[in-house]
C-alpha cells in the first residue's frame, strides 16, 4: 500500500453496536466535531448510545491519522421499503477536495448494496452550500424537504 494511500476502517460490528476499534473511534472525535462541535464531552458514550441504536461508523484513514468520518443506519420503513441512511459524513477541513469523500462514498454504496438497499439517504443543512455541490456532483438529488419542530 502506498504511504499516503487512503484506507477505510469499519468501526463498528455490522448493526450490533459492537465498537471493533476503540483507538479509531477516539481519533474520529476531532473530525467529527468539525461537523457536530456540539457533541458532548463524553464523545465515546455518546457515540456508543448511537450504535446502541443502530448506528454505525467508518472512518478514512491516511497513514495514522483519521481524515474523514460517516455515520450511518439501516432500517426500514413505509416509504421506501429498506433504507441506507447517512447520518453524518465529514472529511477533515484541511482534507476537502482529496478524494476523501469520495472514497467515503464509494465504500457507503458498496456496503449499501450488499445490504439490498436501492440507494442512500441523507440530510444537509440549508448552509452547506460546499457540501451539496458534492453531494450533487456524486449523483444525489434532492427528493423532500426536511421540516423540524423544537420542544421548549
Amino acid at each position: 500500500m502506498a504511504a499516503n494511500a487512503l484506507r477505510i476502517v469499519q468501526i463498528t460490528g455490522e448493526r450490533n453496536g459492537e465498537v471493533l476499534e476503540r483507538e479509531w473511534l477516539a481519533g474520529a472525535e476531532a473530525v467529527h466535531r468539525q461537523l457536530r462541535p456540539q457533541l458532548p464531552a463524553d464523545y465515546s458514550a455518546k457515540m456508543q448510545r448511537i450504535f446502541s441504536d443502530g448506528g454505525e461508523m467508518c472512518v478514512v484513514v491516511r497513514n495514522t491519522k483519521v481524515i474523514g468520518v460517516a455515520v450511518y443506519r439501516e432500517f426500514e420503513n413505509t416509504h421506501s421499503g429498506r433504507r441506507f441512511y447517512v447520518d453524518d459524513l465529514v472529511t477533515d477541513e484541511n482534507e476537502r477536495s482529496s478524494g476523501v469523500g469520495r472514497a467515503l462514498m464509494d465504500y457507503l454504496q458498496e456496503v449499501a448494496r450488499g445490504r439490498g438497499c436501492k440507494g442512500l439517504d441523507l440530510e444537509s443543512g440549508t448552509h452547506r452550500i460546499r457540501a451539496h455541490r458534492f453531494y450533487f456532483r456524486e449523483g444525489f438529488f434532492i427528493t423532500s424537504f426536511s421540516f423540524r419542530k423544537d420542544f421548549q
